[in-house]
């Protein structure tokens, strides 16, 4: 179909997200057209589904970690 497609990880989402949330906090921007309205509207429902999943709890080192020591097994995928 001709479109480029990234794929993020859960964890990689929810800290993007979490980190533009409190940059967001820390500028005290009040003022905010529709369109920021609805990116705002957009990040909280993500949040919200991925707050509920494993990935909340998961750091880039645990991650890693994983990776690491799946290695050995030779898994595909």
């Amino acid at each position: 179909n001709g479109l480029n497609r990234i794929l993020f990880p859960p964890i990689q989402v929810f800290q993007l997200l979490t980190d533009l949330k409190q940059q967001r906090k820390e500028s005290g921007k009040n003022k905010q057209s529709s369109g920021q309205q609805n990116l705002n509207t957009i990040m909280y429902e993500t949040l919200k589904y991925i707050s509920k999943t494993p990935c909340r709890y998961q750091s880039p080192e645990t991650v890693r970690d994983f990776l690491v020591a799946m290695k050995g097994h030779k898994l595909t995928k």
